[in-house]
């Protein structure tokens, strides 16, 4: 018995030894290049592509005012399809707006395998940005949070309406 708990002790040890042992590089190994620094935001592109999302918000909330106008389950179908088609393409286009189209920073990273998640990840980002890119920056994420929010509007619209029970017969 007493083996077996020491067996399973050093396997445990020997486990949680693994990200340590992992994490060491050998004195030969080749060492990683630089990371390249973000290139700044851009406010020119984020606001072009900002104008598009808009259009894509006007055209989501006019279908669902269609949807909910419709008396016809089939039709309501037809339009709640057509609502998640637009929604889709919109969540595409704020992921675009995010990482390649000038939100500035983790452009191309994978931020959780990165490591990029939190202020550990990013304080270098910002001490690099000068006041203005400062400032530019946090316009782009205060025009982006509203649009999430609008995004988030819109999911919840269209689950109600997916839920809603067929309109009575008259």
């Amino acid at each position: 018995m007493k083996k077996a708990i020491v067996t399973i002790g050093l396997a445990f040890a020997v486990l949680a030894a693994q990200p340590v042992l992992a994490a060491e590089k050998p004195k030969d190994a080749p060492k990683k290049e630089a990371v390249t620094q973000p290139a700044a935001p851009n406010p020119a592109e984020f606001d072009k592509q900002l104008a598009q999302m808009q259009q894509n918000m006007q055209l989501m909330h006019d279908q669902m005012a269609k949807i909910s106008q419709t008396q016809d389950p089939q039709e309501r179908q037809k339009l709640l399809q057509e609502h998640w088609n637009t929604m889709r393409g919109s969540m595409d286009m704020m992921q675009n707006m995010w990482t390649a189209g000038g939100m500035g920073c983790c452009m191309g990273s994978n931020m959780m395998g990165d490591h990029m998640m939190g202020w550990d990840g990013m304080h270098g980002y910002y001490n690099k940005l000068t006041p203005e890119q400062q400032k530019q920056r946090q316009y782009m994420s205060d025009q982006y949070m509203g649009m999430q929010q609008m995004m988030m509007d819109n999911m919840m619209q269209h689950q109600h309406w997916m839920n809603a029970p067929a309109p009575a017969a008259k």
